[in-house]
């Protein structure tokens, strides 16, 4: 039985398959899921805030549940003003942990209330980040395991070399 709101923010510079792993097991918890990019001006992303987004509608185009939405600015003040409760945050290991339990603790000062959930990476899913697709598919390297299929040929063709 799933219920209540949640928001899962971060860069998704490119969405990978360890991104959708949470987006999809979160969206098997809550009745709604909120998918928050985060604009950050003082970062220049391999992708656009609007090219980010649409990745990510793309990529999740089969979960009725689950809105993608770009913001900038402190992810408490998102919560605050979607009146979300619980964010979702991804685990890859004790290094994620550790940063991430830090986070969690400063948002719930900042919004106080506001829990965060963490869900483990699944089998295979461990060493899968953004940094490490663009890395790959920099070099020419096949990132098919790494990302959605319905996104894949486009992150591909951003890294190809001239």
């Amino acid at each position: 039985m799933r219920s209540g709101v949640c928001l899962y923010p971060g860069s998704f510079d490119p969405v990978t398959l360890g991104h959708m792993d949470i987006i999809r097991r979160a969206a098997k918890v809550f009745e709604k899921v909120y998918v928050g990019v985060l604009i950050n001006p003082e970062k220049k992303g391999s992708f656009t805030n609007e090219e980010r987004v649409d990745l990510l509608k793309r990529a999740c185009a089969d979960l009725s549940n689950v809105e993608i939405v770009s913001f900038t600015g402190l992810t408490a003040e998102l919560c605050r003003k979607l009146d979300i409760r619980v964010l979702v945050r991804g685990l890859r290991g004790g290094d994620d942990l550790t940063s991430e339990m830090r986070m969690a603790k400063i948002n719930a000062q900042l919004l106080p209330g506001l829990e965060t959930v963490f869900l483990g990476a699944s089998s295979g899913m461990e060493a899968v980040s953004s940094s490490l697709v663009r890395e790959i598919a920099s070099f020419g390297g096949d990132i098919s395991a790494l990302v959605p299929k319905e996104i894949c040929q486009e992150i591909q063709n951003r890294f190809k070399r001239s």
